[in-house]
C-alpha cells in the first residue's frame, strides 16, 4: 500500500489556521462561515463536512460563561449604570464570538475528516 500523498495534519493545527484538513494549505472558508466544496491545493471534497450546530453550541457556552463572569465582576467592583452594560457588552460578545466560530468549526471539519474518511471522499 502506498503511503498516503499527503503527510497527516494535525486536527487542532488545521482549525487554528482555518486550512484543509487533509494538506493544511488550502484555505478552508470561502466567507466568514462557509466551507469551500473543494481544497484549492489538494482539491479534497470538502462538501460531505457537515458541522450543524455542534461548534456554534460549544461557543455560546463558552462566551457565556466569559463575557457573564467579567460583567459580573465589573458591576461588584464599579457598580455601573445599566445603560455603560448595554452599551459596553454587545461589541466584545460578537467580537470574540466570531474570532472563536471560525476556528471552533474548522475544528469540527478537521475531526470529521480524520474520523470518517471514507465519507469525505478519501
Amino acid at each position: 500500500m502506498a503511503p498516503p500523498p499527503f503527510p497527516p495534519v494535525p486536527p487542532l493545527r488545521a482549525a487554528l489556521r482555518c486550512r484543509c484538513p487533509r494538506c493544511g494549505e488550502g484555505p478552508l472558508y470561502t466567507g466568514l462561515l462557509t466551507v469551500r466544496d473543494r481544497c484549492t491545493v489538494c482539491d479534497l471534497d470538502l462538501r460531505a463536512a457537515d458541522t450543524g450546530d455542534g461548534p456554534a453550541v460549544f461557543v455560546m457556552f463558552f462566551l457565556s460563561v466569559l463575557v457573564i463572569g467579567v460583567a459580573l465582576w465589573v458591576e461588584f467592583t464599579f457598580s455601573p449604570p445599566l445603560w455603560v452594560h448595554v452599551v459596553l457588552w454587545p461589541l466584545p460578545t460578537l467580537a470574540l464570538a466570531i474570532v472563536v466560530i471560525r476556528p471552533a468549526k474548522a475544528l469540527m471539519v478537521a475531526l470529521q475528516y480524520r474520523t470518517r474518511a471514507s465519507e469525505m471522499g478519501v
